[in-house]
């Protein structure tokens, strides 16, 4: 997470790139945008504005040297000289190209930039953005001749919506630089994150927080649901989000004893969880602290709906992890040959 009150942008350069699955070619500029005051008011927020509420960052990845990593040696050279910002950015293009190898992958406009005053975990420094627009908006533009205004239809791109882009700060840890990205257009996320900024999470809280929760949301699909029901599902995860926002630190053995009632369900979680490490190539931390922020994003996606084939649906509270086994019960009718849920109330809303 970003602030860009006191950001501004030193240096900007546009090129287009193609695709290479269907042979389109790469276009580039030789100089850097030259921005009137108009322009640049609607860019910098354009540009910058979506880092902003990001909670999880990321580092660069290489199979045998990070150092070896392309965006991160190019990223080096304009920090260290940003003169070299036009022929770097060219390169940059060129890497961008190699990994557009499918047909699914859009040409576009790609916008390179050296930011500086950006704030960081209490740190003001610069950075180098990397933005692809892939998607171009049709709009009205009026014009007078004859003594008349006419319209004709143009394309242009969309200032309120970033297509894919990452910004690489000048800052970091062990692991390297920190790398924030955004993909709104996320059918091939994983040629922009994987092949062609190749990035991995953070080892830090957001991300151990991130892959239990996750965890803990695929085994309540795949396991409880499948063999216990809905109503099963959303009482785990209402009782897994409680002792999240119970416990500053997570303990899992703990977890485990206060979440599940038999020995059996343990075992059940247990064996899911290493197909999930394996599956994920992550490893889940026997202890870790909690990130707020990203329990807060992550209980928001949380869908607790029960849907029956009645056109009824149940919604349960994510907050009240008790409110199910007190007052939902589930049985079956007889007659009917149908199963049913009975709710216990004192009032109606």
């Amino acid at each position: 997470m970003i602030n860009r009150n006191k950001a501004s942008i030193l240096k900007c350069i546009i090129h287009k790139v193609g695709n290479k699955h269907n042979d389109t070619k790469n276009a580039f500029s030789e100089n850097e945008l030259q921005f009137d005051e108009e322009s640049y008011e609607l860019m910098l927020p354009f540009l910058l504005r979506p880092f902003t509420s990001l909670v999880q960052s990321h580092r660069f990845n290489h199979h045998a040297n990070i150092e070896l990593n392309e965006i991160n040696a190019y990223s080096k050279e304009i920090f260290s000289d940003d003169n070299a910002l036009v022929e770097t950015s060219k390169n940059i293009v060129k890497h961008l190209y190699e990994q557009s190898t499918s047909a699914q992958i859009k040409t576009g406009d790609v916008i390179v930039a050296y930011f500086d005053g950006i704030e960081y975990n209490e740190m003001v420094i610069d950075a180098v953005g990397i933005f692809k627009i892939e998607n171009k908006s049709n709009f009205f533009q009026t014009y007078l001749e004859n003594n008349s205004y006419d319209v004709i239809v143009q394309k242009g791109i969309n200032a309120k919506k970033l297509d894919k882009g990452c910004l690489i700060l000048n800052t970091g840890d062990a692991e390297g630089k920190v790398v924030l990205t955004v993909d709104n257009n996320n059918y091939d996320s994983a040629y922009w994150t994987d092949k062609f900024l190749n990035i991995k999470y953070a080892d830090d809280y957001n991300s151990h927080t991130q892959n239990y929760l996750e965890l803990c949301k695929e085994f309540s699909t795949e396991v409880i649901k499948t063999s216990y029901g809905s109503k099963e599902r959303n009482d785990f995860l209402a009782k897994t989000i409680d002792f999240f926002k119970e416990n500053e630190i997570i303990n899992v053995e703990r977890f485990k004893e206060e979440i599940f009632e038999e020995e059996k369900h343990i075992d059940l979680f247990e064996s899911y969880k290493k197909d999930f490490e394996a599956e994920q190539n992550i490893i889940i931390r026997n202890q870790f602290d909690v990130s707020e922020k990203v329990l807060t994003k992550e209980k928001k996606k949380i869908k607790t709906d029960i849907k029956l084939d009645t056109h009824i649906q149940i919604k349960l509270d994510i907050d009240a992890p008790d409110a199910a086994s007190e007052h939902l019960e589930r049985g079956y009718d007889e007659d009917k040959k149908m199963h049913y849920y009975k709710v216990y109330f004192n009032a109606e809303d």
